[in-house]
């Protein structure tokens, strides 16, 4: 139990707020001794021409001492007052947000400021949102984020701001949402102390002075400062980040302690629904989001998204009875005047900061329902992806079916872009493989592989020389005859031309660990190497190409011009929190393969593309979701394998020798 002061604080609370300062301390303590290096020339300059006015250094060698020291001074002055001003004036990074008036939501910002009365602290100046599962205080005190540099951030005088996750506000419930507010808010009491505050901002524009080298429209000597002015700040920023930290965690650490005399109880049960938030929100995104912002739409209600990602998450976990109970209750969007501009707005935030879309609307980046998520994404997604996959094969020389394979009206639809020609390729067997049949087929008949005939005389007697007794010199020292190698050494193959055995060991020859080569007992069996299909390596790589070349040829988001107002995120590029790292190439085919067999679907059985909450554009075949095509179609790229895929078009319905439209 914690004890309560005399006071009527939180004795927890006193500790990590004592913490908190001490660290704070300390990081101040590094800006001081940074000032005594700047001043030391200057102080010594000074003790010298005391000593000269009292006559106690004179002479020629003091008075040079003197103007050495005085240069000295005057130097490393006007670099220390560069170095401060340059971390002065920085920006500090500000967390991109949707800033909330309180003629927006007049009742939430009455929920936090009832909160902070009842925690007996400052109440936030401001309330934010941000496209994130989590909460946060944010210091907007610099003088920067007064002067209109930063759009849509208001400068806090006070108070800092109160950063919401919005995926909170649309999944918890309003008791909920107070609950993990409460820590939160609780830390506005130690920020305004002001050693906190002006270590705080100590550290932060340190952290600006390091990006100061990558500001658009510096000439090569302002670089060249900026680069040694960085070099200074990193110096200073390893020295006080440890103890930065740890104020931070003093900080946490008292809003904690303090925020359990409110609604403890009910925040035990609300961690649990971040967690849940944070998991729905991840999966929306990835699999949801990302391929309509990759079709140059966004979704514009994400945070309504949300809910319905965590209700399917709970039907099919057999939690719905539960959650319907739970869903029952008012939620924290009921807080909002108009939660759907709120949405809309968080939901714009978001594809720029995970895809780097533009700012504005317009023909190429628009705004799409959930009604609409299927024919707007999905279709399009699916037909332009086969469309690609068309015209790589276009590009490798694939034709179409053969005509002696289909006759009449079979043949005629074959000309299109069809199912058969993807299915056909990444079955067909390489040309390598078909040249050495012969020779494999001889091997597992148990009969010798006749020698391969050389119409060329220089290939012939190339081999000859090869073949020639007494002349197999290996890597590993071995010279013998041909006629040594005989069966009882478990060789039972031929030489080829560079001197190696093209049949290597015999089926029944392992390595004996003395060096030598015994036979295989009878029971031991075969290793079974993984079977590679060449042909789709081909392929991806083509289409890896491709892909790299269209994203390479799309226009880049516009750099701010020199020594112009920085829009509301910066000057850094977009996306600033990129989602998923680069598709292999396999993965790549796979997703086109998949497209090309959806089409398919689509146009010749009557399926529908559809969406799926948890996993994104969804095939439904008769008005229900299909699960089982990935497999069969990973079936078809990694072992060029057409039969699982094959029997599932049978089933269904689909007709793979008949065109598809294309976009």
């Amino acid at each position: 139990m914690y004890g309560v002061s005399g006071t009527g604080s939180v004795v927890g609370e006193e500790m990590g707020a004592r913490a908190a300062r001490v660290r704070a301390h300390a990081v101040l303590r590094v800006r001081g001794r940074a000032l005594g290096v700047a001043v030391l020339p200057a102080a010594a300059a000074v003790v010298l021409y005391a000593g000269g006015v009292t006559g106690h250094m004179t002479g020629a060698g003091w008075d040079t001492a003197r103007w050495l020291t005085t240069v000295l001074a005057l130097v490393v002055l006007l670099a220390a007052a560069a170095v401060a001003l340059v971390i002065a004036r920085a920006r500090p990074a500000v967390t991109p947000t949707v800033e909330l008036a309180e003629t927006s939501a007049p009742d939430l910002y009455r929920m936090v400021r009832d909160l902070a009365d009842r925690l007996g602290v400052p109440a936030p100046s401001a309330i934010a949102l941000t496209p994130d599962c989590d909460s946060w205080l944010e210091d907007r005190t610099h003088p920067a984020h007064a002067s209109g540099r930063t759009a849509g951030l208001r400068r806090s005088t006070d108070a800092p701001v109160l950063v919401i996750g919005s995926p909170f506000l649309w999944w918890m419930r309003v008791g909920e949402l107070r609950a993990v507010l409460a820590p939160v808010v609780a830390g506005t009491a130690p920020s305004a102390h002001p050693d906190i505050a002006a270590a705080r901002r100590f550290v932060q524009g340190l952290d600006a002075a390091v990006a100061a080298p990558r500001t658009p429209g510096l000439d090569p000597a302002s670089r060249l400062g900026a680069h040694a002015i960085a070099s200074v700040a990193r110096v200073l920023l390893r020295l006080s980040r440890g103890h930065a930290a740890e104020m931070e965690r003093g900080v946490a650490v008292a809003g904690s302690e303090r925020a359990q005399a409110v609604d403890y109880g009910i925040r035990i049960v609300a961690q649990e629904q971040v967690g849940l938030a944070y998991a729905g929100w991840d999966r929306l995104l990835t699999r949801v989001a990302l391929p309509a912002w990759r079709m140059g739409r966004w979704p514009s209600s994400l945070d309504v998204g949300v809910v319905a990602a965590l209700t399917e998450l709970s039907r099919r976990d057999r939690l719905a009875e539960g959650f319907a109970t739970r869903l029952g209750e008012r939620p924290a969007c009921d807080l909002l005047e108009e939660p759907g501009a709120v949405d809309e707005a968080a939901s714009l935030l978001a594809a720029r900061l995970f895809h780097g879309g533009p700012a504005e609307v317009g023909p190429d980046w628009a705004p799409v329902d959930w009604s609409q998520y299927p024919e707007e994404v999905v279709d399009r997604k699916w037909r332009s992806d086969a469309a690609r996959l068309h015209q790589v094969l276009d590009e490798l020389g694939v034709l179409p079916p053969g005509p002696g394979t289909r006759t009449g009206p079979a043949r005629a639809t074959a000309d299109g872009p069809t199912l058969t020609r993807v299915m056909t390729h990444l079955s067909s067997r390489p040309e390598a493989d078909a040249g050495m049949a012969p020779e494999a087929e001889a091997q597992q008949d148990g009969t010798p592989a006749a020698r391969p005939s050389h119409p060329d005389p220089a290939d012939a007697e190339a081999d000859a020389d090869a073949d020639a007794p007494g002349e197999l010199d290996s890597a590993d020292g071995l010279s013998r005859a041909p006629s040594d190698l005989d069966a009882s050494d478990g060789l039972s193959g031929d030489l080829d031309a560079s001197g190696g055995l093209t049949d290597g060991l015999s089926d029944r020859a392992v390595d004996d660990p003395s060096g030598g080569l015994v036979d295989a007992p009878d029971d031991l069996d075969p290793v079974e190497l993984p079977v590679a299909n060449p042909t789709a390596d081909t392929l991806a790589a083509a289409l890896t190409a491709r892909v790299a070349r269209e994203e390479a040829a799309m226009p880049a988001a516009p750099a701010p011009a020199p020594h112009t107002a920085a829009g509301p995120l910066g000057g850094d590029p977009l996306p600033l929190f990129p989602l998923q790292p680069p598709r292999t190439g396999r993965d790549l085919l796979a997703d086109h393969v998949t497209a090309m067999v959806c089409c398919a679907a689509v146009d010749t059985a009557g399926a529908t593309p559809g969406l799926d909450w948890l996993d994104g554009p969804a095939l439904l075949v008769g008005g229900v979701r299909n699960t089982d095509l990935t497999a069969r179609v990973l079936a078809l790229v990694e072992d060029g394998d057409p039969g699982p895929l094959s029997a599932w078009l049978t089933e269904t319905g689909v007709r793979p020798e008949k065109p598809v439209r294309l976009v």
